[in-house]
């Protein structure tokens, strides 16, 4: 866990007004007390009014809220709308961890800016073609992308012929109604852009290397020179 998670979980620990001893929040975290005493004199010192001493435990006054991470209103309607988004056209993982990213964002906010958070005007709506399956194939090419797996598509182009590909897949494009994926194409030795829905089968087949000329940073240069596929 990084320091920054684990002094947030600490101030999210005792808001809740009871009293914890650097053992228990120890066990918690996973750390030793010796990082807990660290940790909580960094709070205080940040200005946390944090109660308490070593041997006794902790105890944070009531009624204060974290600092809204120097979120201006602007920042907050992007974070909000694009959580929002992506919960109504991510893939099933996605939708769950941008559901969860709202609640830590109200959470974290004061009462002014979770208003604001509240009453950002954009909303998104699942379309109808966003079925169960497509949302799984999101989270499993992000997977690949991440993970650099390569995978055998069988693929239908537009015209509905299918074919075989094997493709080092770099990342993901949503346009509005469809998701892409863009990757290293073996079969014509090029970028290749596929759309998801027109994916038939899928699987991973073993792990790649980014090598030059065929990464991301590559693509978005044939990008520039205006050839995309």
């Amino acid at each position: 866990m990084r320091r920054a998670d684990r002094l947030f979980q600490i101030v999210q620990y005792l808001r809740g007004g009871r009293l914890l001893t650097a053992q228990m929040l120890a066990e918690r975290l996973e750390v030793t007390k010796r990082t807990v005493y660290r940790d909580v004199a960094d709070l205080v010192g940040s200005g946390v009014p944090i109660e308490g001493e070593a041997g006794v435990g902790y105890v944070m006054r009531a009624g204060y809220d974290l600092p809204p991470l120097m979120f201006n209103s602007e920042e907050i309607v992007a974070l909000v709308a694009g959580a929002r988004m992506i919960r109504a056209w991510g893939g099933a993982s996605m939708a769950a961890a941008a559901e969860e990213a709202l609640v830590k964002i109200e959470a974290v906010l004061p009462d002014e800016a979770r208003a604001k958070a509240a009453a950002v005007p954009v909303h998104a709506f699942t379309m109808h073609n966003m079925t169960d399956e497509i949302r799984a194939r999101i989270d499993r090419i992000e997977a690949a992308a991440d993970g650099r797996i390569r995978l055998e598509l069988d693929y239908a182009d537009q015209h509905g012929a299918t074919s075989l590909r094997i493709i080092r897949p770099l990342g993901l494009w949503f346009w509005g109604k469809v998701w892409t994926v863009v990757g290293w194409c073996e079969l014509r030795d090029d970028f290749r852009m596929f759309r998801l829905d027109r994916i038939k089968g899928m699987q991973e087949i073993g792990p790649f290397k980014v090598e030059k000329g065929r990464s991301l940073r590559d693509f978005y240069a044939t990008v520039d020179r205006g050839a995309p596929r």
